[in-house]
């Protein structure tokens, strides 16, 4: 594998599609460092619902990149690039393989392909785009966005506030689309990657997980964990990017008095569902994806083969 030290496998997939089971199976048979690729994972405290492995796999297998940052400080996709590139270095200079795992394919986009140099926000715009939506409401500004640049609206949810409301906010301050500043990324070194993606056959099996998994968090003290980072972490707000995953917003609102129990849990199921539906339409349109169908007996077999023959006889 000497001619092979700069290769890389990336393996993405939506949440709760059993990507952590994955990346374990493949750490048991293969030199292979893993390395966290979830924008909420990389919290300290946001463990329940971020979905963390538990204390025995993480001791098992360490996850490089997880609870690297306070939940106050805020972690964006350049500091995960620059953070990255060195994690895999350390890995590659032991002679591993960094296998990248995760649920948000922004981090795995600006890896693979490069940062935009994208405009400062301008408080200004954002203020009155806000109250655009108070007015008419995010659908609305959705179907506004596909007007002005279809190709970055087809990858948002309607309700995806943040996201609408940055490609709204670039449109309006520079007259170009998000997506044209997209394509003038900054190139980033792109070693020889395999990406693996998990992509569920069956739908309705998916959301049944998802709904299960949110009920197993909200057992396990979800609720208890966002009111200890509440007083943990006083200059933490709802605004806050590790308070806005799916998840926790819905029970900030439930502590706030926002929304009942039954109400937090319909929409925490709800939102990430949605995910679901946006990490896989990121999936669909990976080049070069290698995709598996968790719902088929053997795809763990079937993932190892393709690792092999990528690491050992390509």
């Amino acid at each position: 594998m000497d001619d092979k030290e700069d290769s890389r496998l990336f393996l993405m997939g939506p949440t709760a599609s059993g990507k952590t089971a994955l990346a374990c199976h493949l750490a048991t048979y293969l030199p292979i460092e893993l390395v966290n690729v979830d924008s909420a994972s990389v919290y300290r405290g946001l463990d329940i619902g971020a979905a963390k492995p538990d204390r025995e796999t993480l001791r098992r297998f360490p996850h490089h990149l997880m609870d690297c940052v306070d939940p106050d400080d805020a972690y964006s996709a350049a500091r995960f690039v620059e953070d990255a590139q060195r994690v895999m270095s350390q890995i590659q200079a032991r002679g591993h393989i960094p296998l990248l795992v995760g649920g948000t394919p922004l981090y795995f986009r600006a890896l693979q392909s490069g940062l935009s140099v994208l405009p400062a926000a301008d408080a200004q715009i954002r203020r009155a785009i806000e109250e655009e939506a108070a007015r008419v409401g995010w659908p609305a500004l959705h179907a506004l966005l596909a007007e002005c640049d279809p190709e970055t609206a087809r990858r948002l949810a309607p309700h995806d506030r943040q996201r609408i409301q940055r490609a709204l906010e670039v449109w309006r301050l520079t007259g170009r689309t998000l997506s044209d500043w997209h394509r003038e990324a900054v190139a980033v070194c792109s070693p020889r990657t395999l990406t693996l993606g998990l992509l569920p056959g069956q739908r309705q099996g998916l959301h049944e997980r998802i709904a299960q998994r949110f009920d197993q968090m909200l057992a396990q003290g979800l609720v208890e964990e966002v009111r200890r980072l509440r007083r943990d972490y006083p200059n933490l707000c709802a605004d806050h990017p590790a308070m806005r995953a799916v998840g926790y917003r819905q029970v900030w609102q439930y502590l706030d008095g926002e929304l009942s129990a039954v109400e937090m849990r319909e929409r925490g199921i709800i939102a990430t569902r949605q995910l679901a539906r946006r990490q896989l339409t990121w999936l669909r349109h990976w080049p070069d994806l290698v995709g598996l169908d968790p719902d088929i007996p053997g795809w763990q077999e079937e993932a190892l083969a393709r690792v092999r023959k990528f690491l050992y006889e390509e």
